[in-house]
Protein backbone atom coordinates (compact mmCIF):
# COMPACT_ATOMS: atom_id res chain seq x y z
CA UNK A 1 0.00 0.00 0.00
CA UNK A 2 2.18 2.41 0.98
CA UNK A 3 1.60 6.36 1.34
CA UNK A 4 -1.99 7.22 1.47
CA UNK A 5 -4.36 9.89 0.73
CA UNK A 6 -6.92 11.70 2.89
CA UNK A 7 -9.85 10.18 1.80
CA UNK A 8 -8.32 6.76 2.79
CA UNK A 9 -7.42 8.03 6.01
CA UNK A 10 -11.03 8.88 6.88
CA UNK A 11 -12.36 5.85 5.76
CA UNK A 12 -9.67 3.53 7.63
CA UNK A 13 -10.40 6.04 10.70
CA UNK A 14 -14.39 5.49 11.01
CA UNK A 15 -14.14 1.95 10.16
CA UNK A 16 -12.26 1.68 13.26
CA UNK A 17 -14.95 2.73 15.51
CA UNK A 18 -12.58 3.38 18.31
CA UNK A 19 -13.93 3.86 21.72
CA UNK A 20 -13.72 7.77 22.41
CA UNK A 21 -15.97 9.33 25.27
CA UNK A 22 -17.14 13.07 25.00
CA UNK A 23 -19.06 15.17 27.06
CA UNK A 24 -20.04 12.06 29.16
CA UNK A 25 -21.07 10.08 26.23
CA UNK A 26 -19.71 7.65 24.10
CA UNK A 27 -19.76 8.41 20.37
CA UNK A 28 -21.13 6.49 17.88
CA UNK A 29 -21.43 6.77 14.48
CA UNK A 30 -18.54 8.58 12.21
CA UNK A 31 -15.77 10.19 13.83
CA UNK A 32 -15.46 12.33 11.31
CA UNK A 33 -18.35 14.01 11.59
CA UNK A 34 -18.46 15.14 14.62
CA UNK A 35 -18.45 18.67 15.54
CA UNK A 36 -15.69 18.01 17.87
CA UNK A 37 -13.43 16.52 15.90
CA UNK A 38 -14.20 17.32 12.10
CA UNK A 39 -12.13 19.74 11.50
CA UNK A 40 -9.48 18.22 12.76
CA UNK A 41 -9.76 15.07 10.39
CA UNK A 42 -10.40 17.26 7.64
CA UNK A 43 -7.01 19.09 8.24
CA UNK A 44 -5.08 16.28 8.66
CA UNK A 45 -6.64 14.57 5.58
CA UNK A 46 -5.46 17.65 3.56
CA UNK A 47 -1.79 16.67 4.99
CA UNK A 48 -2.28 13.02 3.24
CA UNK A 49 -3.19 14.25 0.40
CA UNK A 50 -0.02 16.32 0.11
CA UNK A 51 1.98 12.73 -0.57
CA UNK A 52 0.34 12.80 -3.90
CA UNK A 53 0.47 16.41 -4.97
CA UNK A 54 2.87 16.17 -8.41
CA UNK A 55 4.39 19.33 -7.59
CA UNK A 56 5.99 17.57 -4.81
CA UNK A 57 5.18 14.34 -4.16
CA UNK A 58 8.91 13.69 -4.62
CA UNK A 59 9.47 15.87 -1.10
CA UNK A 60 6.85 14.02 0.34
CA UNK A 61 7.63 10.54 -0.15
CA UNK A 62 10.63 8.30 -1.33
CA UNK A 63 10.14 4.99 -3.01
CA UNK A 64 10.40 1.48 -0.82
CA UNK A 65 12.95 -0.50 -1.80
CA UNK A 66 11.34 -3.95 -0.88
CA UNK A 67 7.53 -3.39 -2.38
CA UNK A 68 8.63 -0.11 -5.02
CA UNK A 69 5.80 2.04 -3.26
CA UNK A 70 5.64 5.59 -2.04
CA UNK A 71 6.64 5.72 1.35
CA UNK A 72 5.98 9.16 3.64
CA UNK A 73 9.56 10.94 4.15
CA UNK A 74 8.88 10.99 7.67
CA UNK A 75 9.75 6.52 7.77
CA UNK A 76 13.05 7.74 6.41
CA UNK A 77 16.08 6.57 7.98
CA UNK A 78 18.77 9.11 7.25
CA UNK A 79 21.94 8.05 6.24
CA UNK A 80 23.76 11.02 4.93
CA UNK A 81 23.35 14.98 5.91
CA UNK A 82 21.12 15.09 3.04
CA UNK A 83 18.29 12.74 3.80
CA UNK A 84 18.10 14.91 6.92
CA UNK A 85 17.78 17.62 5.04
CA UNK A 86 15.11 15.69 2.67
CA UNK A 87 13.25 14.54 5.77
CA UNK A 88 13.32 18.22 7.03
CA UNK A 89 11.78 19.67 3.91
CA UNK A 90 8.89 16.92 4.05
CA UNK A 91 8.19 18.70 7.58
CA UNK A 92 8.33 22.13 6.42
CA UNK A 93 5.69 21.08 3.34
CA UNK A 94 3.27 19.44 6.32
CA UNK A 95 4.15 22.29 8.50
CA UNK A 96 3.15 25.28 6.20
CA UNK A 97 -0.49 23.39 5.32
CA UNK A 98 -1.12 24.41 8.94
CA UNK A 99 0.88 26.95 9.93
CA UNK A 100 2.88 25.23 12.37
CA UNK A 101 -0.52 25.34 14.24
CA UNK A 102 -1.07 21.23 14.56
CA UNK A 103 1.67 20.13 16.93
CA UNK A 104 0.46 16.47 16.15
CA UNK A 105 0.37 16.38 12.80
CA UNK A 106 1.45 12.61 11.64
CA UNK A 107 5.17 13.06 11.02
CA UNK A 108 5.80 13.76 14.67
CA UNK A 109 4.96 10.02 15.65
CA UNK A 110 6.01 8.50 12.77
CA UNK A 111 9.19 10.10 13.56
CA UNK A 112 9.37 9.12 16.82
CA UNK A 113 8.85 5.55 15.72
CA UNK A 114 11.62 5.74 13.09
CA UNK A 115 14.20 6.99 16.03
CA UNK A 116 13.13 3.85 18.17
CA UNK A 117 13.43 1.86 15.44
CA UNK A 118 16.71 3.29 14.67
CA UNK A 119 18.12 2.42 18.14
CA UNK A 120 16.05 -0.94 18.32
CA UNK A 121 19.55 -2.81 18.82
CA UNK A 122 19.73 -1.45 22.05
CA UNK A 123 17.15 -3.85 23.59
CA UNK A 124 19.34 -6.69 22.27
CA UNK A 125 19.70 -9.62 25.34
CA UNK A 126 18.23 -7.15 28.03
CA UNK A 127 15.60 -8.95 30.14
CA UNK A 128 11.86 -8.95 28.80
CA UNK A 129 12.66 -7.18 25.91
CA UNK A 130 11.30 -7.56 22.27
CA UNK A 131 13.81 -5.46 19.39
CA UNK A 132 12.18 -7.73 16.78
CA UNK A 133 8.79 -6.15 17.40
CA UNK A 134 9.99 -2.98 17.91
CA UNK A 135 11.45 -3.23 13.91
CA UNK A 136 7.80 -5.14 12.81
CA UNK A 137 5.93 -2.45 13.63
CA UNK A 138 8.07 0.19 11.96
CA UNK A 139 7.60 -1.95 9.07
CA UNK A 140 4.27 -2.13 9.41
CA UNK A 141 3.82 1.34 10.07
CA UNK A 142 5.82 1.81 6.82
CA UNK A 143 3.78 -0.13 4.43
CA UNK A 144 0.51 0.73 5.72
CA UNK A 145 0.91 4.52 6.40
CA UNK A 146 0.01 4.10 9.96
CA UNK A 147 -0.74 6.89 12.11
CA UNK A 148 -0.09 7.55 16.11
CA UNK A 149 -1.12 8.85 19.12
CA UNK A 150 0.88 8.39 22.17
CA UNK A 151 1.66 8.24 26.13
CA UNK A 152 4.57 8.67 28.34
CA UNK A 153 3.17 10.38 31.34
CA UNK A 154 1.12 9.03 34.20
CA UNK A 155 -1.73 10.66 36.11
CA UNK A 156 -0.99 13.70 38.45
CA UNK A 157 -1.99 12.04 41.39
CA UNK A 158 0.87 12.84 43.41
CA UNK A 159 3.56 14.75 42.18
CA UNK A 160 5.56 14.30 45.27
CA UNK A 161 8.91 12.72 45.20
CA UNK A 162 8.49 9.99 47.46
CA UNK A 163 5.06 9.05 46.31
CA UNK A 164 4.53 5.20 45.94
CA UNK A 165 0.79 4.01 44.54
CA UNK A 166 -1.04 2.19 47.01
CA UNK A 167 -4.43 2.05 46.25
CA UNK A 168 -6.24 -1.33 45.45
CA UNK A 169 -6.80 -0.37 41.67
CA UNK A 170 -4.42 0.75 39.71
CA UNK A 171 -3.83 4.43 39.02
CA UNK A 172 -0.91 4.68 36.91
CA UNK A 173 -1.35 2.00 33.84
CA UNK A 174 0.60 -1.15 34.88
CA UNK A 175 1.07 -4.54 34.42
CA UNK A 176 -1.73 -6.51 36.59
CA UNK A 177 -1.14 -10.27 34.48
CA UNK A 178 0.97 -12.04 31.99
CA UNK A 179 -0.31 -15.13 30.44
CA UNK A 180 0.62 -16.87 27.02
CA UNK A 181 -0.82 -13.93 25.36
CA UNK A 182 0.54 -11.12 26.34
CA UNK A 183 0.81 -8.79 29.11
CA UNK A 184 -2.18 -7.64 30.50
CA UNK A 185 -2.67 -4.00 31.33
CA UNK A 186 -4.89 -1.86 33.61
CA UNK A 187 -4.79 1.77 35.06
CA UNK A 188 -4.58 5.25 32.99
CA UNK A 189 -2.11 7.34 31.01
CA UNK A 190 -1.93 11.13 30.62
CA UNK A 191 -1.81 12.64 28.08
CA UNK A 192 -2.52 11.51 24.33
CA UNK A 193 -2.99 14.56 21.50
CA UNK A 194 -5.79 13.29 19.28
CA UNK A 195 -6.11 9.92 21.37
CA UNK A 196 -8.98 7.87 19.10
CA UNK A 197 -8.16 9.70 15.78
CA UNK A 198 -5.17 7.75 15.31
CA UNK A 199 -4.79 3.90 14.00
CA UNK A 200 -2.76 2.97 16.60
CA UNK A 201 -1.53 4.25 20.45
CA UNK A 202 2.04 4.04 21.28
CA UNK A 203 2.84 3.64 25.06
CA UNK A 204 6.36 3.99 26.40
CA UNK A 205 7.12 4.69 29.92
CA UNK A 206 10.43 7.07 30.31
CA UNK A 207 12.45 7.01 33.58
CA UNK A 208 13.17 5.01 36.38
CA UNK A 209 10.52 3.29 38.12
CA UNK A 210 12.18 2.62 41.33
CA UNK A 211 8.96 1.59 43.22
CA UNK A 212 6.84 0.48 40.44
CA UNK A 213 8.81 -1.87 37.74
CA UNK A 214 5.18 -3.04 36.74
CA UNK A 215 4.42 0.38 35.33
CA UNK A 216 7.75 -0.35 32.39
CA UNK A 217 7.04 -0.93 29.61
CA UNK A 218 6.43 0.05 26.02
CA UNK A 219 4.35 -1.40 23.59
CA UNK A 220 2.02 -0.12 20.75
CA UNK A 221 -1.55 -1.46 19.93
CA UNK A 222 -4.38 -0.73 17.93
CA UNK A 223 -6.82 2.05 19.34
CA UNK A 224 -9.64 0.24 18.94
CA UNK A 225 -8.65 -2.82 21.73
CA UNK A 226 -11.02 -4.38 23.43
CA UNK A 227 -10.90 -2.26 26.99
CA UNK A 228 -9.18 0.59 25.60
CA UNK A 229 -10.97 3.55 25.74
CA UNK A 230 -10.17 7.52 25.36
CA UNK A 231 -11.98 10.07 27.42
CA UNK A 232 -11.84 13.66 25.93
CA UNK A 233 -11.46 16.98 28.03
CA UNK A 234 -14.05 19.92 26.78
CA UNK A 235 -13.49 20.55 22.93
CA UNK A 236 -11.84 24.17 22.07
CA UNK A 237 -13.51 24.42 19.05
CA UNK A 238 -15.36 28.14 19.24
CA UNK A 239 -17.63 26.74 15.89
CA UNK A 240 -17.77 25.69 12.50
CA UNK A 241 -17.28 29.43 10.78
CA UNK A 242 -13.69 30.03 9.76
CA UNK A 243 -14.67 33.89 10.06
CA UNK A 244 -14.99 33.59 13.67
CA UNK A 245 -12.89 31.01 14.63
CA UNK A 246 -10.13 30.64 11.80
CA UNK A 247 -7.67 28.50 13.94
CA UNK A 248 -9.77 26.26 16.33
CA UNK A 249 -12.48 25.10 13.70
CA UNK A 250 -9.40 23.29 11.70
CA UNK A 251 -6.37 22.74 14.14
CA UNK A 252 -8.57 21.92 17.55
CA UNK A 253 -6.37 18.44 18.02
CA UNK A 254 -8.27 17.69 21.37
CA UNK A 255 -6.44 15.66 24.22
CA UNK A 256 -7.78 12.92 26.05
CA UNK A 257 -7.03 10.34 28.92
CA UNK A 258 -6.13 6.63 27.68
CA UNK A 259 -7.87 4.21 30.09
CA UNK A 260 -6.77 0.43 29.74
CA UNK A 261 -9.55 -1.48 31.56
CA UNK A 262 -7.49 -5.05 31.29
CA UNK A 263 -6.17 -4.64 28.23
CA UNK A 264 -4.32 -7.76 26.77
CA UNK A 265 -1.22 -6.93 24.61
CA UNK A 266 -0.25 -9.64 22.32
CA UNK A 267 3.29 -10.53 23.09
CA UNK A 268 4.03 -9.66 19.44
CA UNK A 269 3.00 -6.16 20.23
CA UNK A 270 5.16 -5.72 23.55
CA UNK A 271 8.57 -3.98 23.09
CA UNK A 272 9.48 -4.54 26.49
CA UNK A 273 8.23 -4.79 29.91
CA UNK A 274 9.10 -5.00 34.15
CA UNK A 275 12.52 -3.44 32.93
CA UNK A 276 12.90 0.00 34.96
CA UNK A 277 16.99 0.32 33.79
CA UNK A 278 15.40 -0.16 30.14
CA UNK A 279 12.68 2.37 30.82
CA UNK A 280 15.32 4.61 32.10
CA UNK A 281 18.14 4.84 29.20
CA UNK A 282 16.11 3.45 26.17
CA UNK A 283 14.76 6.79 25.05
CA UNK A 284 17.96 9.05 26.44
CA UNK A 285 20.02 6.61 24.54
CA UNK A 286 18.21 6.48 21.53
CA UNK A 287 17.86 8.86 18.81
CA UNK A 288 14.39 9.65 20.20
CA UNK A 289 15.75 13.38 21.42
CA UNK A 290 17.61 14.25 18.36
CA UNK A 291 14.82 13.50 15.54
CA UNK A 292 11.82 14.43 17.87
CA UNK A 293 13.19 17.90 18.61
CA UNK A 294 14.16 18.18 15.03
CA UNK A 295 10.62 17.63 13.60
CA UNK A 296 8.93 20.03 16.56
CA UNK A 297 11.98 22.83 15.70
CA UNK A 298 11.28 22.99 12.45
CA UNK A 299 7.61 23.15 12.62
CA UNK A 300 8.01 25.76 15.27
CA UNK A 301 10.37 27.33 12.79
CA UNK A 302 7.20 27.58 10.45
CA UNK A 303 4.62 28.51 13.47
CA UNK A 304 6.69 31.78 14.21
CA UNK A 305 7.30 32.69 10.67
CA UNK A 306 3.24 32.53 10.63
CA UNK A 307 3.21 34.79 13.61
CA UNK A 308 5.72 37.34 12.42
CA UNK A 309 3.11 37.50 9.30
CA UNK A 310 0.30 38.12 11.64
CA UNK A 311 1.71 40.64 13.68
CA UNK A 312 3.07 42.86 10.93
CA UNK A 313 -0.55 42.64 9.10
CA UNK A 314 -2.23 43.44 11.98
CA UNK A 315 0.20 46.48 11.95
CA UNK A 316 -0.04 47.70 8.78
CA UNK A 317 -3.82 47.11 9.54
CA UNK A 318 -3.78 50.33 11.91
CA UNK A 319 -0.90 51.83 10.41
CA UNK A 320 1.30 51.60 13.47
CA UNK A 321 4.36 50.02 12.14
CA UNK A 322 6.29 53.46 12.01
CA UNK A 323 6.52 53.45 15.59
CA UNK A 324 9.80 52.65 17.43
CA UNK A 325 8.14 50.43 20.11
CA UNK A 326 6.19 48.17 17.49
CA UNK A 327 9.04 47.91 15.49
CA UNK A 328 10.76 46.67 19.06
CA UNK A 329 8.41 43.69 19.43
CA UNK A 330 7.58 43.00 16.08
CA UNK A 331 11.92 42.79 16.21
CA UNK A 332 11.93 40.62 19.25
CA UNK A 333 9.75 38.00 16.92
CA UNK A 334 12.71 38.21 14.22
CA UNK A 335 15.30 37.81 16.33
CA UNK A 336 13.37 34.83 18.15
CA UNK A 337 12.74 33.45 14.34
CA UNK A 338 16.54 33.64 12.93
CA UNK A 339 17.76 32.30 16.28
CA UNK A 340 15.35 29.13 15.56
CA UNK A 341 16.34 29.12 12.14
CA UNK A 342 20.07 29.16 13.11
CA UNK A 343 19.80 26.55 15.74
CA UNK A 344 18.09 24.10 13.25
CA UNK A 345 21.00 24.64 10.53
CA UNK A 346 23.60 23.64 13.08
CA UNK A 347 22.29 20.65 14.28
CA UNK A 348 21.80 19.50 10.70
CA UNK A 349 25.32 20.80 9.52
CA UNK A 350 26.88 19.24 12.73
CA UNK A 351 24.93 15.86 12.00
CA UNK A 352 26.79 12.48 13.10
CA UNK A 353 26.20 8.86 12.32
CA UNK A 354 25.90 6.90 15.47
CA UNK A 355 26.75 2.86 15.65
CA UNK A 356 23.52 1.79 13.83
CA UNK A 357 24.48 3.67 11.15
CA UNK A 358 21.40 6.48 11.29
CA UNK A 359 22.65 10.18 11.07
CA UNK A 360 21.97 12.05 14.08
CA UNK A 361 21.14 16.07 14.32
CA UNK A 362 23.65 17.46 16.65
CA UNK A 363 21.82 17.52 20.11
CA UNK A 364 23.29 20.59 21.76
CA UNK A 365 21.52 22.93 19.55
CA UNK A 366 18.69 20.94 19.41
CA UNK A 367 18.20 21.25 23.17
CA UNK A 368 19.20 24.98 23.60
CA UNK A 369 15.96 25.40 20.78
CA UNK A 370 13.52 23.12 23.00
CA UNK A 371 14.74 25.68 25.94
CA UNK A 372 14.22 28.91 24.21
CA UNK A 373 10.89 28.17 22.89
CA UNK A 374 8.90 27.57 26.13
CA UNK A 375 9.77 31.13 26.77
CA UNK A 376 9.43 32.51 23.48
CA UNK A 377 6.06 31.28 22.58
CA UNK A 378 4.42 32.92 25.24
CA UNK A 379 6.15 36.39 24.92
CA UNK A 380 4.89 36.11 21.00
CA UNK A 381 1.54 36.12 22.28
CA UNK A 382 1.75 38.95 24.31
CA UNK A 383 3.33 40.86 21.55
CA UNK A 384 0.06 40.15 19.74
CA UNK A 385 -2.33 40.98 22.60
CA UNK A 386 -0.54 44.52 23.09
CA UNK A 387 -0.52 45.76 19.67
CA UNK A 388 -4.19 44.42 19.20
CA UNK A 389 -5.09 46.19 22.73
CA UNK A 390 -9.06 46.34 22.78
CA UNK A 391 -8.95 45.57 18.92
CA UNK A 392 -8.86 42.43 20.00
CA UNK A 393 -11.81 42.12 21.65
CA UNK A 394 -14.98 44.55 20.11
CA UNK A 395 -14.74 41.83 17.51
CA UNK A 396 -18.23 40.93 15.66
CA UNK A 397 -19.10 37.59 13.91
CA UNK A 398 -19.78 36.74 10.57
CA UNK A 399 -23.15 36.56 10.84
CA UNK A 400 -23.17 40.79 11.90
CA UNK A 401 -21.58 41.39 8.62
CA UNK A 402 -24.56 39.65 7.37
CA UNK A 403 -27.27 41.35 9.20
CA UNK A 404 -28.72 44.94 8.61
CA UNK A 405 -26.14 46.41 11.30
CA UNK A 406 -23.41 45.96 8.38
CA UNK A 407 -23.37 49.61 7.30
CA UNK A 408 -22.41 50.60 10.93
CA UNK A 409 -19.86 48.13 11.06
CA UNK A 410 -18.39 49.28 8.12
CA UNK A 411 -18.21 52.33 9.34
CA UNK A 412 -17.34 52.05 12.55
CA UNK A 413 -14.63 48.75 12.33
CA UNK A 414 -12.76 50.54 9.22
CA UNK A 415 -9.43 50.64 9.64
CA UNK A 416 -6.29 52.76 7.94
CA UNK A 417 -5.53 50.03 5.04
CA UNK A 418 -8.41 48.32 4.64
CA UNK A 419 -12.10 47.68 5.00
CA UNK A 420 -14.11 46.85 8.20
CA UNK A 421 -14.75 43.10 7.09
CA UNK A 422 -10.95 42.21 6.66
CA UNK A 423 -10.01 44.14 9.90
CA UNK A 424 -11.87 42.05 11.97
CA UNK A 425 -11.02 38.85 9.70
CA UNK A 426 -7.41 40.21 10.91
CA UNK A 427 -7.76 40.66 14.74
CA UNK A 428 -10.07 37.58 14.79
CA UNK A 429 -7.34 35.73 14.01
CA UNK A 430 -4.80 37.27 16.25
CA UNK A 431 -7.76 36.58 19.59
CA UNK A 432 -7.97 32.94 18.23
CA UNK A 433 -4.17 32.64 18.41
CA UNK A 434 -3.60 34.48 21.88
CA UNK A 435 -6.60 34.78 23.65
CA UNK A 436 -9.33 32.25 22.93
CA UNK A 437 -9.51 28.61 24.62
CA UNK A 438 -7.93 27.08 21.58
CA UNK A 439 -4.95 30.00 21.74
CA UNK A 440 -4.23 29.74 25.26
CA UNK A 441 -4.22 26.03 25.22
CA UNK A 442 -1.24 26.70 22.25
CA UNK A 443 0.44 28.79 24.79
CA UNK A 444 0.23 26.14 27.02
CA UNK A 445 1.16 22.91 24.93
CA UNK A 446 4.51 24.84 23.64
CA UNK A 447 5.72 25.82 27.49
CA UNK A 448 5.25 22.20 28.21
CA UNK A 449 5.88 20.59 24.78
CA UNK A 450 9.15 18.23 25.97
CA UNK A 451 7.97 18.91 30.03
CA UNK A 452 9.02 20.61 32.95
CA UNK A 453 11.09 23.68 31.11
CA UNK A 454 13.35 23.22 34.64
CA UNK A 455 14.46 20.34 33.99
CA UNK A 456 14.91 20.78 30.06
CA UNK A 457 17.62 23.52 31.59
CA UNK A 458 18.79 20.95 34.24
CA UNK A 459 18.87 18.21 31.46
CA UNK A 460 21.07 20.64 29.39
CA UNK A 461 23.22 21.88 32.20
CA UNK A 462 24.09 18.69 33.23
CA UNK A 463 24.96 16.84 28.92
CA UNK A 464 26.74 20.24 28.12
CA UNK A 465 30.80 20.15 27.40
CA UNK A 466 31.65 22.60 29.89
CA UNK A 467 34.97 21.61 31.24
CA UNK A 468 37.47 22.58 28.48
CA UNK A 469 35.87 26.35 29.40
CA UNK A 470 36.72 25.71 32.64
CA UNK A 471 40.29 24.46 31.88
CA UNK A 472 40.55 27.57 29.65
CA UNK A 473 40.49 29.82 32.89
CA UNK A 474 42.00 27.76 34.73
CA UNK A 475 45.50 27.96 32.43
CA UNK A 476 44.48 31.45 32.44
CA UNK A 477 45.01 31.58 36.04
CA UNK A 478 47.93 29.66 36.35
CA UNK A 479 45.46 27.55 38.92
CA UNK A 480 47.11 23.91 39.35
CA UNK A 481 43.93 22.51 39.66
CA UNK A 482 43.30 21.40 43.12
Amino acid sequence: MGAINGKEFINRLNQLNNEIWFNGEKIEGPISEHPAFKGILQSKASLYDLQFDPKIKDEMTYVSPESGEPIGLAFLQPKTIEDLKRRRKMIEHWAKQTNGIMGRSPDYLSTVLMSFASTAAFLEGEENCFPNNLRALYERAKANDLSFTHTFITPQVNRSITYIETTKEPIAAKVVDENDEGIVIKGARLLATQGGLTDEVLVFSIGRFLFNEDEAFAFSIPSNTKGLKFICRDTFVGGESTFDHPLSSRYEEMDSIVVFDNVLVPWDRVFFYNNADVAEEFVTKSSFHHFAIHQVLTRQIVKTEFILGLAELLTQTINVNGYHHIQEKISEIIIGLETMKALLEKAENDALLDEYGIMRPSITPLKVASNIYPKLYPRFTEILQIMGASGMTALPTEKAFQSEIRPDLDQYLQAKNTHAEERVKIFRLAWDLTMSAFGTRQTQYERYFFGDPLRLSSELYQGYPKEEYVKEVKEFLNLDGK
